[in-house]
């Protein structure tokens, strides 16, 4: 007897769309959903450094020339001129990768922008360990980062018509936000559960009386996955997404963990600063008792590689966290 041998991963694996075999995509759903709003509002501009096609604004340069800024690769000058508009009553969209935005740049995020309260919209593309390019381009501290300054928002999508829902929502927010964005061909699913993005709240996506996972951004898309698996092996797993990390919904998840399954939080972002950190403090604060367990990225500086196999080898992939829970349950 012999096993297949995997198909062998190009260069371009490093960079795929995280989208499963056969799921439903949708492209460029920031790009629409910001061309959609600029229709109706002429207070929004779309501002770059040097990467509108790869974070999907390349659609609203397209379709309004006028009100978009190519501020070349200037990071820094990019969000401080984005907190200069919004002080003239425009509504910014600044794009960039979230390594650039969040690492490069924090010091004008935190002086120009927060602390003057400016309504930016900063939306970052490649969150996490979505690129396979090493860590001069894999954000997995953003969330901490950005979670650290005061008033500022903090949203990680799960899919497309999230994405599209929270562009919305976000426009019409006064205050700086930190959106992380999925682009290219974005897995669609959440459509199937009826959903609808709220700011600043947690849903329960489906229940199940062993396993409450609490997830954010594309770990949500594994964990329901995970949870129709497990499904298979009598495992009855909930599934709690938490797409606004700060404010977080403490009422929800409080109710949620205070029914006594095991609790994995489940992330795209270092085990440093993010939902798992978060929630975990809120629980102690609240003095819930629940086992309790983390998925997330090592505090350490992650492999170059294909996508595929770089989420098997630091957990993040469908497989791993269904492995993970059925050892955490024995």
């Amino acid at each position: 007897m012999t096993t297949a041998a995997k198909p062998r991963l190009t260069t371009s694996a490093m960079i795929a769309s995280i989208a499963e075999a056969g799921q439903k995509t949708v492209s460029a759903p920031f790009g629409h959903a910001l061309n959609a709003l600029a229709e109706q509002r002429p207070d929004i501009v779309g501002l770059s450094a040097d990467l509108a096609k790869y974070t999907d604004i390349h659609l609203f340069r397209d379709a309004h020339p006028e009100r978009f800024y190519q501020m070349g690769m200037a990071e820094q000058l990019l969000l401080a001129a984005a907190g200069g508009m919004a002080k003239t009553g425009l509504t910014p969209f600044a794009t960039s990768y979230a390594v650039f935005a969040t690492r490069r740049a924090f010091d004008f995020i935190h002086q120009v922008i927060a602390e003057e309260n400016l309504n930016v919209k900063i939306c970052a593309a490649l969150p996490g360990l979505t690129t396979g390019y090493g860590p001069s381009h894999q954000a997995c501290e953003d969330l901490a980062l950005m979670r650290s300054i005061p008033n500022m928002t903090v949203i990680d999508p799960c899919d497309a018509l999230e994405i599209q829902q929270a562009t919305h929502a976000i426009a019409d927010y006064r205050g700086p936000v930190y959106m992380r964005l999925l682009r290219g061909q974005v897995p669609l699913l959440l459509d199937e559960y009826g959903y609808q993005f709220e700011l600043g709240k947690a849903k329960l996506l489906r229940d199940g009386k062993d396993v409450l996972f609490v997830s954010t951004g594309l770990m949500t898309m594994r964990t329901l996955e995970a949870a129709k698996q497990l499904q298979k092996d009598h495992i009855d797993a909930a599934v709690l997404h938490v797409p606004t990390l700060k404010p977080l919904d403490e009422a929800t998840i409080v109710h949620e963990a205070g029914k006594g399954r095991l609790l994995v939080c489940a992330e795209n972002h270092t085990v440093i600063g993010g939902l798992g950190e978060a929630v975990a403090a809120l629980l102690m604060s609240r003095q819930v008792t629940v086992p309790f367990k983390r998925i997330a990225l090592p505090d350490a500086f992650l492999d170059a590689g294909a996508l595929p196999t770089l989420h098997e080898r630091y957990g993040i992939s469908t497989q791993a966290v269904i492995s993970q829970v059925k050892n955490w349950l024995g």
